[in-house]
Formats: C-alpha cells, structure tokens, sequence
C-alpha cells in the first residue's frame, strides 16, 4: 500500500495540518516538532535517512495548523492519539523534539504497546533546577505582578512572543513535570542533547537516562538546543541507525 498525503485534520474544531508518506505496513515513524517550529523542522532527516514511513504534523497554532484557545499539554497529546487512529496507525517510532518531546513522553508512556522506539532530542519535561539567580527572578516577577507593575520583559523569549491566550497554554505546558512518566517507559530509548544545550541543559537528559530502564544518552559536541540541526549528519545517521534496529 502507497499513501502520501498532505492533509488538514479537524480536531474539536481545530484544523491540524499533517503530511503522512506510507509505502508499507511496517512501524510509522511519528516526528513532533519544537515550540513555535513546524514539521518542516525533520525533513532533512527524513530525506538523508530515507525514511519511507513517516507522519509529520504542525503543533496547532505553530505552522499550517490552526489557532488554538484553552489547550494544555494534556490536549496536545489526545489530539495526537486522535490523528494516529484516524490514520488507522497501528504501532509508531516517535521521535520528539523539545515540546514534542514532551508529547512523547506523554504517548509512551500511556500507550506502551503503541510504541516501539523512542527518540528524544533535547527533550524538555523535566523539571528545572532553581538557580539563584532564578529564584530571584521568581520573587521579583511576584512582587511587581502584587504591585501591580509592569511584567511584560519577565519570562522567556518563548512567552512573551505569545498572545494572551497560548501565554496560558504555554504556563500549562513548561509547568507540566515529566519524571513519573519518564519512569514507566519501557521502550528502546535514543536520548540526544547538544552538550551547549541552554534551554534544556544536560543535567535534564541525564535525569530522562535515568529515569527510563533501556535508555542510551548521546552528547553532541559543539550543538547547543536544536543538536539534529548544528550536526544533522551525525545525529541523522543515529536516529536513521537506531530507528532501523532489530
């Protein structure tokens, strides 16, 4: 069976672009993209590694997909699932990138026979230590936000791109702590993190190698948060490695 399709999927009322290529029954390769990125984010990979079974999609309000109002990270993942039984996908390699590795672990650890590999790329979800320098902040944000002073310039670059509406969708996600997830995975795990990785620093992916019993944890040198990006041929040669093991 052949399928390649570039589709809108309607979810409650909300439209999410996807594009799905199926040349076989074989395990679908599910690639989740970044915060504020796209699908587009993996087509290099796709395409270096030969990747013949595969479904991207665009994160609703990021990409083709459309805006969203009062979603959570919990909303994230039931669409996911949604999609994958409309496409009638019967097991999956999911392969997540920041945001989408949330969502990943989310999925695999919900869906344990859904799953057959793990690949998670400078994943986000766990939760972050609290610096001084944070806690600081933290305090300060609360005080000015009591005296009712302007807020605006705290959060991340991330946040304040955000209209009023996803800055709530977005505090519900990054507030969203992932280790008692992490625990009950059991599929083969591939961890990437680039070793200058500032948003997701590595102290993170060696908490998820931990956490997860048949994980492996590969540093990339000289790559900071998007790692498949500052080194796509080594790091597409291991996902491309990893995804066709038996």
């Amino acid at each position: 069976m052949y399928i390649n399709n570039y589709m809108f999927y309607n979810y409650n009322g909300t439209s999410i672009f996807y594009e799905q290529k199926r040349d076989s029954e074989g395990v679908t390769n599910v690639f989740l993209h970044g915060w504020q990125r796209s699908g587009e984010d993996f087509r290099e990979i796709i395409e270096s590694q030969g990747i013949t079974n595969y479904v991207l999609l665009d994160f609703p309000p990021f990409g083709k997909s459309d805006v969203i109002k009062g979603w959570n990270i919990f909303t994230y993942v039931n669409m996911l699932i949604s999609l994958l039984d409309y496409l009638k996908i019967k097991r999956v390699n999911l392969i997540g990138h920041s945001f989408g590795g949330r969502i990943a672990i989310i999925l695999t650890a919900i869906k344990r026979d859904f799953v057959s590999r793990l690949v998670l790329l400078d994943s986000a979800g766990m939760k972050p230590r609290k610096s001084l320098r944070r806690i600081l902040k933290i305090h300060s944000y609360k005080l000015r936000k009591k005296l009712g002073l302007n807020v605006d310039g705290f959060g991340s670059s991330d946040y304040r791109a955000l209209s009023k509406e996803m800055r709530e969708t977005f505090k519900s996600v990054v507030n969203t702590y992932l280790e008692e997830y992490a625990k009950q995975i059991s599929c083969q795990t591939l961890i990437i993190y680039g070793e200058n990785d500032k948003e997701t620093p590595i102290y993170m992916a060696k908490k998820l190698n931990k956490l997860i019993d048949k994980s492996r944890l590969e540093v990339i040198k000289n790559s900071g948060h998007f790692c498949f990006v500052d080194n796509k041929i080594k790091v597409g040669k291991m996902i491309g490695s990893f995804l066709k093991e038996e």
